[in-house]
């Protein structure tokens, strides 16, 4: 292979590749440590799925972040939490770490939105969220009224909530807490969907849910400022037409560089922006 030709391939599939390789070490390393062959298959399946998707992507393939969030947020939704019968939520995280156990919703928590933001800022929301995947249906998929920025405190009352209600189950020994915390999982998806369609049509915006409730995100903003993936500004060829403010779902203000940027730990790396550039500023 010629070196420009090289280049052309790493420019093309590196993150693809990269992404894949991240999530088959820690397969193997997890599955080495627990003898548990289940490790293999599901970071194996989900690096798989996130490495194809990607290379689609960077293939002009249009419809690739959205099957990407359904062969993983339907496989955690559907077999991980229904059929498996783990909640994979955040009340799931706190349950597990109160039990003391390392696997399930506290290894996920740990690779996904706590020290997975390092790589990929909130990639998680982009192309894996199982409730997003449901609202980006709904018909607001740019913002059409300004982001009420109050409103973002609600996120950090459901996470203070969310503990709250594992750490008083578990202060009042209360019996049959798995069976709980199964039923648990099934109303939190519930309500879930019925405010983010709620919020989607009273804000019209299908990222609304995102920017105001979801607790998931006190967990992923701040390792996000680091990430090591995010969207490029070249300042110098922007002319602030403003095209890519628009067309960002979460507001973030990606016509600068800098990662003091408004809402910059928001990004979703959905890439919306760089298809309206009109001089190609960002990447």
């Amino acid at each position: 292979m010629k070196k420009s030709s090289f280049t052309s391939f790493k420019q093309k599939y590196g993150v693809s590749l990269l992404l894949f390789l991240i999530f088959e070490i820690i397969a193997v390393a997890l599955t080495l440590k627990s003898g548990n062959i289940f490790y293999l298959a599901n970071f194996s399946y989900i690096g798989s799925a996130l490495a194809v998707s990607l290379a689609l992507y960077a293939n002009g393939k249009t419809y690739a972040r959205r099957l990407v969030q359904f062969l993983i947020g339907s496989y955690i939704l559907v077999y991980l939490g229904i059929l498996s019968h783990e909640n994979m939520q955040i009340e799931g995280f706190w349950y597990y770490l109160f039990l003391g156990t390392f696997e399930a919703a506290v290894i996920h928590y740990l690779v996904a939105k706590i020290l997975g933001p390092l790589l990929f800022g909130r990639g998680w929301c982009g192309y894996a969220c199982w409730t997003v995947m449901a609202l980006d249906f709904l018909p607001y998929k740019r913002p059409q009224k300004p982001r009420r920025e109050k409103l973002g405190v609600l996120r950090y009352v459901m996470f203070a909530l969310s503990l709250a209600l594992v750490s008083g189950l578990f202060l009042m020994k209360v019996a049959y807490l798995e069976e709980i915390m199964f039923w648990l999982f099934l109303a939190g998806n519930a309500l879930y969907y019925l405010a983010g369609i709620a919020l989607a049509f009273a804000f019209k915006d299908n990222r609304a849910f995102c920017k105001y409730l979801c607790p998931v995100a006190v967990f992923l903003k701040p390792m996000s400022y680091f990430s090591l993936l995010r969207v490029h500004c070249d300042e110098s060829k922007c002319v602030h037409c403003g095209k890519c403010l628009r067309a960002c779902p979460m507001d973030v203000e990606v016509n600068r560089e800098a990662r003091k940027r408004k809402n910059g730990t928001e990004c979703i790396l959905c890439y919306e922006c760089t298809k309206v550039c009109p001089t190609k500023a960002l990447h």
